[in-house]
């Protein structure tokens, strides 16, 4: 039952455009971030509680395996992408979860249309690719603090030393 729940969370990329028309139409205002997601952290829970206060649907969109070992390298992911995303999917705070390919999620941005998207404090609003996406469909797009300490690297470079 409970992995039922988590499933419908998961929408396929090429419906994700026909969702966001339909929550539109209710007036939601839709937030979107992405990500990797490889290892969930207390940052990660953290970032994404900060971004669904913003609006009334979360829409997370995971980078697939392919994309990731792009981004990261061989070893990566960790997690297989349908993991990553039953696990995001087991938050409060996400509405939703749709995996895509690109290493950048301007594609998925432009069919989203979101109202924010939001990105971690790593990041400057003026080097994100997605940036004029989401400005020209209207949107705007923060960048939120991360809480020290907390990442997937770092994390992974821990438990290297730990061995």
């Amino acid at each position: 039952m409970a992995a039922r729940v988590l499933e419908s969370k998961i929408i396929p990329f090429e419906k994700i455009a026909q969702l966001a028309l339909q929550l539109k139409s209710q007036g939601k205002k839709i937030i979107t971030t992405n990500g990797c997601f490889d290892l969930l952290h207390l940052g990660h829970i953290s970032y994404l509680h900060e971004a669904r206060q913003m609006g009334d649907v979360l829409i997370v969109g995971i980078n697939s395996d392919l994309s990731v070992q792009k981004l990261k390298g061989k070893s990566r992911p960790l997690n297989p992408e349908r993991i990553r995303a039953l696990q995001l999917s087991g938050l409060e705070s996400v509405s939703f979860v749709t995996i895509f390919n690109e290493n950048t999620p301007e594609t998925l941005l432009k069919l989203i249309q979101p109202h924010i998207h939001v990105k971690g404090g790593d990041y400057k609003i003026e080097d994100l690719p997605e940036r004029h996406v989401v400005e020209s469909g209207g949107g705007k797009v923060i960048c939120v603090s991360l809480i020290a300490g907390y990442s997937t690297t770092g994390l992974i470079e821990k438990l290297k030393a730990s061995e």
